[in-house]
């Protein structure tokens, strides 16, 4: 378990993270999400001790990350941008990171680059960014490390390569108990992955929830409804999101979608039916609530 308690860190002036606390628990993926500048890459490197935190603590396990080998030794850390040697190779990467880690699996590896067909003796320099981003994912699971902490890891993968890592995580989960922590701006490649969800907003955390208690807890529907029983509406049920178009409604409540129904057929609508709800739809409702609007969060990915 990785414990993240009342950690802040300053650049300059820029108060990059404010506060934070966060838990995450083993064998589950973790979203951290938020626009660039939220502080989630400062906190992902907080977490693989890479920067010291100014206030807080972070521990793995009960163990200190700061200056702990140890603690360290638990987790593999993949930037935005990772370094590679000038004219190394993925079987020469293999070998230095076989140096540091005790369990490092090569034949694992080995598989792993030909499942995902990386030519082990090829310059890594000549590797386009997705190949990269391949290359850095399928190191860090031949570490056979409790966590893998990812930053922006599905940037610059095709689909077909997206879905392929994220079954990679999925059966390393059910075998392993692995635990991902994934950092993206990108509501939707998060979705279908994350069992738990944390928002970062201007370096601290808006909303850290797990994801089927929001969706379970949460009920979109629409129907064909008088509009005479709006008001009654609004005051017998829990309201995150009420639209009216003539006299086809759409409302967003807290609840369970049988209780919502149950409430809305009192009324006898014409229509009236359950809607699945988007992980983008739930954060806007909740945020709204909260006195934010994330919009701006998704906006990046829908230029």
């Amino acid at each position: 378990m990785i414990k993240v308690r009342k950690v802040s860190k300053t650049f300059d002036e820029i108060e990059a993270v404010k506060d934070t606390t966060l838990t995450i628990q083993d064998a589950n993926v973790f979203g951290l999400l938020g626009t660039n500048g939220a502080g989630k890459s400062t906190l992902l490197r907080m977490m693989s001790g890479i920067l010291q935190p100014d206030e807080g603590m972070i521990t793995i396990d009960g163990d200190p990350v700061w200056d702990n080998p140890d603690s360290k030794a638990k987790f593999f850390y993949i930037s935005d941008d990772q370094f590679y040697f000038g004219n190394g190779t993925p079987e020469d990467l293999g070998e230095f990171y076989s140096l540091f880690y005790k369990d490092f699996d090569i034949d694992r590896y080995k598989e792993l680059l030909k499942t995902f067909n990386l030519d082990a003796g090829r310059k890594i320099n000549t590797f386009s960014k997705g190949m990269k981003k391949q290359l850095s994912i399928l190191v860090g699971i031949a570490c056979k490390v409790p966590y893998i902490l990812c930053d922006e890891t599905f940037d610059g993968l095709d689909p077909v390569m997206r879905q392929g890592i994220k079954s990679l995580f999925a059966r390393e989960i059910d075998e392993r108990g692995l635990t991902p922590v994934i950092a993206s701006h990108n509501l939707r490649e998060l979705e279908d992955i994350c069992d738990h969800i944390g928002l970062l907003h201007k370096g601290g955390v808006l909303l850290s929830k797990d994801l089927e208690d929001l969706k379970c807890n949460l009920t979109k529907v629409q129907c064909v409804l008088d509009p005479v029983y709006d008001e009654d509406l609004k005051k017998r049920m829990n309201l995150l999101h009420f639209e009216r178009r003539g006299k086809l409604l759409t409302l967003t409540a807290r609840g369970k979608a049988e209780e919502i129904l149950a409430r809305i057929n009192e009324y006898d609508p014409v229509f009236c039916e359950a809607l699945p709800l988007s992980l983008e739809e739930i954060f806007i409702s909740e945020t709204e609530v909260a006195g934010y609007d994330i919009r701006n969060l998704i906006s990046e990915e829908r230029r």
